[in-house]
């Protein structure tokens, strides 16, 4: 098994192996063009963009600076919209549902290391997918932790830590997120 088949199935991998690095380092460079390229230059930044994230809708509306490690694990359905200094460490796959807002500062994490100082000194880590449904809003700052899935049509609020699902029609504000209102849809 890969490295690479490692880390996509979510059991332990070593991030260091040079595959992965190349594969980080390509990112890199894709985001340095993006997040330097002209604003008025539409044709130029949607070429990077296809190349950075194959996966995305063509119709993704993205605000530079945006950060991740490899872009080639980020899903979007149409209409997308991601907002200023979002980073995705998309180590595992991220799913993002049609209509979906993405507020400036989001993170959205998949990668995680072992709880145990011993395993951490090993140098391996582990991915979990991560997976954000249809029409949600995500506030600005909030962070969205590997493992969780986020249903249709709910709310993140500003500045809120997900550590564990989130219902579909729920709001959610906190740190650590807790249900703050359900409504139906």
């Amino acid at each position: 098994m890969s490295e690479k088949q490692n880390m996509l199935e979510s059991r332990p991998y070593n991030a260091a192996h040079p595959e992965l690095k190349q594969e980080r380092l390509r990112a890199r460079k894709l985001l340095w063009q993006l997040n330097r390229s002209n604003p008025e230059d539409e044709a130029e930044r949607a070429q990077i963009l296809h190349e950075l994230l194959p996966n995305a809708a063509q119709d993704l509306h993205l605000e530079p600076p945006f950060f991740c490690d490899y872009g080639t694990q980020i899903y979007t359905g149409k209409n997308v919209f991601i907002n200023f200094n979002c980073t995705i460490l998309d180590c595992a796959k991220v799913e993002i549902g049609d209509h979906t807002l993405i507020g400036p500062n989001v993170q959205i994490y998949t990668a995680t290391h072992p709880l145990l100082p011993q395993k951490r000194l090993e140098g391996l880590e582990s991915a979990q997918k991560v997976r954000i449904g249809k029409n949600v809003w995500l506030g600005g700052g909030c962070i969205i932790l590997p493992g969780v899935w986020i249903g249709d049509n709910a709310i993140v609020a500003a500045g809120a830590v997900v550590t564990r699902d989130v219902g579909e029609g729920t709001v959610v504000a906190g740190s650590p997120a807790k249900v703050i209102r359900r409504f139906l849809v």
